[in-house]
This record gives C-alpha cells, sequence and structure tokens, in this order.
C-alpha cells in the first residue's frame, strides 16, 4: 500500500508530513549535495545481455569523460524487486540511480516516495520536459504530478508484413484502417485442414505482442477518469477496440482453432518465430522485431509500417503504442544533485541518446535525438521513430498499483476472445469495478 511503501522508502521520517519534504528532489529536502566535489554514485539498471551491459559501460564511461569528478558503480541485471528492496533500505550499496522496464511501475514508483521529484530538477536546468520528450514518453514518466521517473530510450509498436506474400496476394500496399487489415488478414489466410498453410494474423491475445493495451492503443483509449474511476465501461474506445479484435477471431477461423495452430508454432524470442517463418503474415511488434527476423534470413521481403487505425480516425494513421525503459533518483539517495547529472546527461543530451540507441538498438528517447542524422539503423526502422514522434501515439497511464489494472484488463480479453464472456458491456462494466475495487484497496 502506499502510505506503508512511503515509511518503508523513508524509514527515519515519523510522520506523513515530514514524509513530504523527505522524498522530494529538491535542495530543501536533501538535494544539498556538491555535484562538482569527487564522488562516487551507484547505479542500477536492469539489462544484462552482454551487448547490452556493453552499451550502459559505454554510455556511463562517455559520462565520466564529461565528468571526471563524478565516478560511476554499474550494477547490471537488477529486477525491480530488487530495486525496489534496495530503495526501501537505503545504505552506501543502494541505487542512487536505477533505470528500469517496467513503466507499468511508475504509478507505484511515485507514490510510494522511493524516487524524488524530478521537475525541481528540470526547472533548475531550465529543461521543459514537454518540449524534450516525445508526448507519450512525457506522460508515462509522471503520475499524479510527480514526475519521479525519465525516458530512457523506447518502444515503440508497428505492423511487420511479408511484402512477398503480400504481392502473391495482390496486396499493392500495408494496411491503413482496419477495415483494410481485415480484408488483408482474410485474403492473406490460406487453410490447410485443420490449420493453416499462411495464417494472415494471429489476433490471439496470447499471441505474443497482441496485447490489449497494443490493440486499444490505436483507438486512443482514456483509461480513467478525472476522478480516477475506471472508463473502460464509459469510453466508446473499449467496446471497438475488443469488438475488433473478437471479429478478427472469428473470421481467421475461430478460437478454438487459432489457438490449436499457436500451440504448434515457434516462441516469440526464438528464431522460429511464426513471422520468421512466414506462417503468419503480419505481425503486431516492436521496433527490436526487425533485427531479430533480419537474422532470422527469412525467404522473403519484411515490410515495415504503422498499425492501422479505425477508420474514423484515418487521419491519425501513423500513430502507435509507446512504452520504454524509464530512470529515477532514488529518495535515499545523499548525492541526489550528482545523480542529476547523471540522470540529465543519459536522458536529455543527445549525443548520449542517440550513442545509447545505436548501440542498444532501441527508439530515441528524445525529439531532437529522434531526427539526428548520426542514428545508424535500416531505413525500415525509421518507421519505429515516426511512431515515436507522431503527437498521436498513445500510451497507458500510470496507476496507483503499477499495472494491476491492465492484467484486469488482459484477463477480461482472454475470457471475452474465448466465448467465456458473451455479453461485452456487461463484461467492460464487471471489469471496471474490479479496476475499482482494486485501486481502492490500494490506497
Amino acid at each position: 500500500m502506499p502510505e506503508t511503501m512511503r515509511k518503508m522508502s523513508c524509514a527515519l521520517v515519523a510522520s506523513v508530513a515530514l514524509l513530504a519534504t523527505a522524498c522530494t528532489g529538491q535542495p530543501s529536502s536533501g538535494a544539498d549535495d556538491d555535484a562538482s566535489k569527487e564522488t562516487t554514485l551507484n547505479f542500477w539498471h536492469a539489462w544484462s545481455a552482454p551487448s547490452e551491459t556493453r552499451a550502459v559501460n559505454a554510455l556511463v564511461a562517455r559520462f565520466e569523460k564529461a565528468h571526471p569528478n563524478i565516478h560511476v558503480k554499474v550494477v547490471a541485471n537488477m529486477t525491480d524487486d530488487k530495486i525496489n528492496q534496495a530503495l526501501r533500505t537505503g545504505g552506501d550499496r543502494a541505487p542512487d540511480v536505477i533505470s528500469s522496464f517496467t513503466t507499468n511501475n511508475v504509478g507505484k514508483f511515485c507514490s510510494s516516495g522511493a524516487l524524488v521529484d524530478l521537475n525541481p530538477f528540470f526547472r533548475k536546468a531550465g529543461i521543459d520536459p514537454a518540449a524534450t520528450f516525445p508526448k507519450a514518453m512525457n506522460e508515462y514518466t509522471q503520475f499524479d504530478g510527480d514526475r519521479c521517473t525519465v525516458p530512457l530510450l523506447g518502444d515503440a509498436y508497428g505492423l511487420y508484413y511479408n511484402k512477398t506474400a503480400f504481392r502473391k496476394a495482390g496486396i499493392a500496399a500495408p494496411p491503413k484502417t482496419w477495415s483494410e487489415f481485415e480484408a488483408d488478414a482474410r485474403k492473406l489466410t490460406v487453410p490447410d485442414g485443420d490449420g493453416y498453410r499462411q495464417l494472415g494474423f494471429m489476433p490471439d491475445y496470447h499471441g505474443w505482442e497482441t496485447t490489449t493495451e497494443h490493440y486499444l492503443a490505436q483507438f486512443s483509449p482514456t483509461y480513467f477518469g478525472a476522478d480516477g474511476t475506471s472508463r473502460l465501461a464509459e469510453d466508446p474506445a473499449f467496446t471497438a477496440g475488443f469488438t475488433l479484435q473478437k471479429r478478427l477471431v472469428d473470421e481467421l477461423g475461430g478460437f478454438r482453432k487459432l489457438e490449436r495452430y499457436r500451440a504448434k508454432l515457434g516462441d516469440e524470442w526464438g528464431p522460429r518465430h511464426p513471422f520468421h517463418t512466414g506462417q503468419v503474415a503480419m505481425q503486431l511488434d516492436g521496433e527490436w522485431r526487425l533485427g531479430m527476423a533480419l537474422d532470422a534470413k527469412p525467404d522473403f521481403e519484411i515490410g515495415v509500417a504503422p498499425l492501422p487505425v479505425p477508420d474514423d480516425r484515418a487521419d491519425e494513421y501513423g500513430k502507435g503504442y509507446i512504452t520504454g525503459t524509464i530512470a529515477g533518483i532514488a529518495a535515499t539517495s545523499r548525492k541526489q544533485n550528482a545523480a542529476w547529472e547523471l540522470v540529465k546527461y543519459m536522458t536529455t543530451d543527445t549525443d548520449a541518446v542517440v550513442g545509447f540507441a545505436n548501440d542498444i538498438h532501441n527508439v530515441p528517447s528524445t525529439l531532437a535525438a529522434l531526427k539526428s542524422p548520426a542514428l545508424k539503423a535500416d531505413p525500415r526502422f525509421k518507421t519505429f521513430l515516426d511512431i515515436a514522434a507522431d503527437p498521436d501515439s498513445t500510451t497507458t497511464p500510470a496507476s496507483l498499483n503499477g499495472g494491476q489494472y491492465l492484467v484486469t484488463i488482459q484477463q477480461f480479453g482472454y475470457d471475452y476472445e474465448s466465448g467465456k464472456v458473451k455479453d461485452l458491456r456487461a463484461g467492460l462494466a464487471n471489469t471496471a469495478r474490479q479496476i475499482d475495487t482494486d485501486i481502492a484497496q490500494a490506497k
């Protein structure tokens, strides 16, 4: 619960009133260290692959070269559970700066006071986050006015398609609207007995990246109202999104047939991913899929495009779902000004962001970096840069209890696509009530 977590994050604070000043990043609350003095920071991050950790170390080395008085001890492969435990306990070995893959936890990080509010630091540095970061990234790094995290590279979701299969089916271009997408998915589907020789698209919510939030992003839903309650039953975007997905399931063979076929396909991260093998002609996925698909050396030409949009939102074609990695400063750190220098460099210095994006092969997280000629990537990668920069692109908002509401929505999606729940309107209303109950219990 937030109140309990606040007490754990600031163990020396005896009251809620004191907590408000002890867990912010304002100079009057502890950020009084001299960043020009010799100091050492602890930086914990979640990357673990050798190529990724080398990239992080290279980024930190460039920072240390620019700030020779600040030394950084880097600790890799840190999960959010490990980070949260360290943020609660503090100490000399605890992180001063953290990086997490889980934007869903921003609400918890901010409401618990585990990470400091970075707004005072941005103001002091004369940096306007709204003019620095893409709109969606700017949104998912704050909660209730508390900007306790900042974007550190991003992920953008688009459409991968088999251009060879498209030409064979007489399809000239990737679909821009969902009605075009439905027609193409049907045309690209080649049945084979009880299965498929080729499936136009795997619509099931268990189908790798085809999650509810990735679908729904194209409908620009409002997850919560001004009063903080779920809008799942009121916003027609949710009805439209769930209706589309269920129709795709029914049109492409039905839930049971699709699930039987899916069970025979390769996993998401291996070389036998069904898009790589040509078993699925279209795939909803993130920017990282391009490199993985090329490494698999498929026998067809890979195309990349934005995901389709609803027919009545055709002018918004080009948008997509955005998420990414976040960074923040520990409230328990006694070196918050020095920590800010590291965070500022990693997340707002254009050369630093571009260099890191080139090394990690993720989407840059500033508007300036997205336009940089120094970016090195396959020309098709530009599609994801454009999606990230598109002001119509959306994300999922932070919540007091993290991403639990998304888990609840996804579970409803499973029940609806499988036929377990038949009344969409009633199902959305029940799910909304569950979300509200869960959030109320977290207060």
